[in-house]
């Protein structure tokens, strides 16, 4: 199977140079997503908003690859603020409760002072 880069057609692509998810066989490996609204670049002042945008965006792009979150085998959560990972796991569960991938959560700085959340998924197309 060739390789297929896939594109939400957020502007940030374009000027960074990556994909938004790139699958390979049957993997795809969904790049750090926040929560930006791609169609009106528009983001909540909500952590727990951001992180909903973040699992529709992210379901968008396995979508195109023919897989869906529960395909997600392995996650990764940064955050600029430890204090706002825990108000974030109802939609954590709401998303990924079914798959239960290997999840990591790392405290750092993000590109933007708005982003609040950045996640980013592995995913196996089952069979």
């Amino acid at each position: 199977m060739a390789r297929q880069l896939i594109s939400s057609g957020s502007p940030f692509e374009a000027q960074m140079g990556y994909s938004r998810a790139v699958v390979d066989g049957e993997w795809a490996f969904v790049s750090g997503t926040t929560g930006f609204d791609y169609q009106t670049m528009a983001i909540s002042d909500s952590v727990v908003e951001q992180a909903e945008q973040c699992f529709r965006n992210i379901g968008a792009a396995l979508q195109q690859a023919g897989m869906g979150l529960a395909d997600v085998v392995r996650v990764r959560y940064i955050l600029p603020q430890v204090a706002d990972f825990e108000p974030c796991w109802p939609v954590m569960r709401k998303y990924l409760g079914e798959a239960r991938p290997a999840a990591t959560m790392i405290s750092a700085g993000l590109v933007d002072p708005r982003m609040k959340i950045e996640i980013e998924v592995t995913a196996r197309r089952p069979g």
